[in-house]
């Protein structure tokens, strides 16, 4: 963490100080006064919500510090005022990254972001202590909160960079320049801000535009509109896929049951088969995305090689739970899109099971086209051999008109409104050696379901 004394951080962040000791030193900062700990410095917020509202809260936790945009009453905190508390959040960001100079690794693209962040930092810390942005701190704010925790030796930070609309990357690269910059695809999320996939591209551009001078991009060789906004990259690049005319490139790939895959990893000349426990080929993107970070960074072939069996799905992103009664659970529940359902369904059909059961809920901001994306998952359902399906939410009852449409008997098709319902009838509906996924997007709070499940067929 920064450790910084109180007239530093006014000094940094264009701020005065207006109360408390200036030699008083802070190393913990924090925007959320629900996760305020003690000995902290907490930005006051201004956004939905107004963070000054809650110092008492933060105070009341053990705070010694604030930074505020607005006058408050007395409260015994380190007050230090700004013009902009999120402009002075952002500001300390930076002045920290550039005192540290690690190499920054921004990662951008609709999906596999969080993953790829984790395989690639996994596969760095084999040589390098590496900072990486918490969970999936990727907005103006976490990013931010993610540099704050640069330590002296940190000699990379690997670092999600996501947007909603245009110009938030460009926000996040003016934070944090990369040094590489890695745009994982291309794919229909978050269309309700965007009028277009195109739109959604140019948006995730910005991450290039914003590189550092002498930057390298890493960019999916296999994705039509990354590699169009690519074009006019002039710096170092690096692609990766399934093409043969990929830098970085998988091929014969071999599943392996609940073992996971094997494929054959091809880079400049070199190649190695490797084992890798995760069952959807999305992973393998992410998986040579972090590669080529790596390869950037002038990591040896055999050292990414050797690390390539420490990485797994994350809790919540495709992994394995051994229930009870020979219950098989992948919980992947944290979020849901067209392209990441469809690699989930045809990933999972081939692990041995008795039956097959999906338990999908809504995927959210589709905008226009989400009748139709959603009953095509439907149809993707039936069409790689799923057995049962339950649909949570009034989207997802497309989801079972499209499952049934392709012939899933009615029968085997049970909807539900809400998560909560699900998780309470989910149960009754499970028999012995079934193969359950669970996938909904982040708003339909699908892990209510896993922790049913969880509860209910509890692993002797």
């Amino acid at each position: 963490m920064a450790r910084l004394r109180l007239d530093e951080i006014a000094l940094r962040t264009g701020g005065r100080i207006v109360q408390g000791d200036p030699a008083a030193l802070f190393d913990i900062y924090n925007i959320d006064s629900r996760l305020s700990r003690p000995g902290e410095i907490f930005f006051a917020i201004v956004a939905k919500r107004n963070g000054h509202d809650f110092v008492p809260d933060a105070l009341a936790k053990g705070a010694r510090g604030a930074v505020i945009s607005q006058e408050i009453g007395p409260t015994g905190l380190a007050l230090v005022l700004v013009k902009d508390t999120v402009a002075a959040l952002q500001a300390l960001a930076r002045s920290v990254l550039a005192d540290k100079n690690p190499t920054v690794i921004g990662i951008t693209g609709s999906i596999g972001k969080t993953t790829t962040k984790e395989f690639t930092a996994e596969l760095l810390s084999a040589r390098l202590k590496v900072l990486k942005s918490e969970g999936n701190f990727n907005n103006h704010l976490g990013l931010a909160l993610s540099l704050l925790k640069l330590q002296k030796d940190d000699r990379a930070a690997v670092l999600e960079m996501g947007t909603s609309g245009p110009g938030e990357i460009r926000t996040l690269t003016r934070i944090a320049p990369p040094d590489i910059a890695i745009i994982t695809n291309i794919n229909p999320v978050h269309l309700e801000f965007f009028s277009s996939l195109e739109a959604i591209a140019l948006a995730k551009k910005e991450i290039l535009d914003g590189a550092k001078p002498g930057a390298a991009a890493v960019l999916n060789g296999d994705d039509p509109l990354v590699q169009k906004i690519g074009r006019g990259w002039t710096g170092r690049r690096i692609t990766f896929g399934f093409s043969p005319a990929s830098d970085v490139r998988a091929s014969a790939v071999r599943k392996l049951g609940m073992d996971g895959m094997a494929f054959d990893l091809r880079l400049e000349g070199e190649s190695r088969n490797v084992r890798a426990p995760f069952f959807y080929e999305e992973y393998i993107y992410n998986l040579l995305a972090a590669v080529g970070a790596c390869h950037a960074l002038a990591l040896p072939f055999e050292a990414i090689v050797a690390g390539i069996p420490r990485l797994a799905p994350l809790s919540g992103r495709g992994s394995l739970v051994r229930l009870g009664r020979g219950i098989l659970l992948i919980d992947d529940s944290y979020n849901s899109s067209p392209k990441a359902l469809e690699s989930a369904l045809k990933g999972l059909a081939p692990l041995p099971a008795r039956r097959r059961v999906a338990v999908l809920g809504d995927m959210l901001e589709l905008g226009p086209e989400e009748t139709e994306m959603h009953r095509r998952a439907g149809r993707q359902v039936t069409g790689n051999g799923w057995n049962v399906l339950l649909a949570v939410g009034p989207r997802a009852r497309l989801i079972a008109e499209g499952a049934q449409s392709a012939g899933l008997p009615g029968a085997r098709v049970t909807t539900f409104s809400t998560s909560e319902e699900a998780a309470a009838g989910i149960a009754a509906l499970i028999e012995e050696g079934d193969l359950i996924l669970v996938k909904g997007s982040r708003g339909m709070r699908m892990e209510r379901v896993v922790q049913r499940l969880m509860d209910e067929f509890k692993e002797n």
